[in-house]
């Protein structure tokens, strides 16, 4: 399914149990508990909340060489889990951005006996790790490399400085999974980094460190799927629900002793 039509569907499921949908970007929250106000680019209204659930995902920060935009999630790929069967027995190549791209090598190694890692700018792989990559037959380059040769969106080669190049059906790259976290931190909160990017850090509720501030999905957890991230989003909604829930009982308890 198109991510678009995915979108759609689920927007549409949502507003059918009464769901506002307000087309803007949240140019910035302010407030506190039971008491938040959220601005919207569209300048015609305030929105106000009593909790706030950050569901704004993340970018990829993608490696600067020229052509990996144009095959990004076609044959330029990232996750063995996501995109390894597709391109199982062809000719792999993973383009170096840290050692994190030597764990790739030795996954994609298992789906495929040609796969080459790229070093690129990165150091070499230490004693240990030229002993893996080794005894997993996979090959080394030290060459720079100055762009992917794609057509469409489908990598055909990767050419290296001083004009050599090879062939390949597809590229493995080491995204860095930059969670949105502009509104976190305006909030007063502060980004965690993690071993692939930063994301907003919270318990396995979602709740964050800010009171009545929640989040869900890639905002918290970068290396979740689709289906881990909406799992995530059924888990802080309900956790969300029951904080109200109980905040609601409190008052009318406070209310019944007034």
């Amino acid at each position: 399914m198109a991510p678009n039509e995915l979108l759609a569907r689920g927007r549409a499921e949502a507003q059918s149990y009464g769901v506002r949908i307000v087309k803007g970007e949240a140019t910035g929250v302010s407030g506190t508990v039971d008491d938040f106000t959220v601005d919207v680019s569209t300048g015609t209204q305030r929105i106000h909340a009593r909790r706030i659930i950050l569901a704004t995902g993340l970018v990829d920060d993608l490696p600067d060489v020229p052509g990996v935009k144009a095959g990004w999630g076609r044959s330029v790929l990232h996750c063995a889990f996501c995109h390894g069967w597709e391109v199982r027995d062809q000719r792999i190549a993973v383009l170096s951005r840290d050692e994190v791209a030597i764990h790739q090598a030795l996954l994609f190694s298992q789906l495929s006996a040609h796969v080459t890692v790229l070093l690129h700018e990165a150091p070499d792989p230490t004693a240990e790790q030229w002993e893996q990559l080794k005894s997993l037959n996979v090959s080394v380059v030290r060459s720079r490399v100055e762009r992917l040769v794609v057509d469409g969106t489908q990598v055909r080669s990767v050419e290296l400085e001083g004009g050599e190049s090879f062939d390949v059906d597809a590229v493995v790259v080491v995204p860095r999974f930059n969670a949105r976290t502009d509104i976190y931190e305006s909030l007063g909160g502060t980004a965690e980094a993690n071993p692939f990017g930063h994301q907003i850090p919270t318990d396995p509720r979602g709740m964050t460190p800010v009171p009545g501030v929640w989040a869900a999905g890639n905002a918290s957890q970068s290396m979740a799927m689709i289906v881990a991230s909406a799992a995530s989003g059924v888990a802080t909604g309900a956790a969300v629900h029951g904080d109200l829930a109980f905040a609601d009982l409190t008052l009318a308890v406070s209310h019944a002793h007034s």
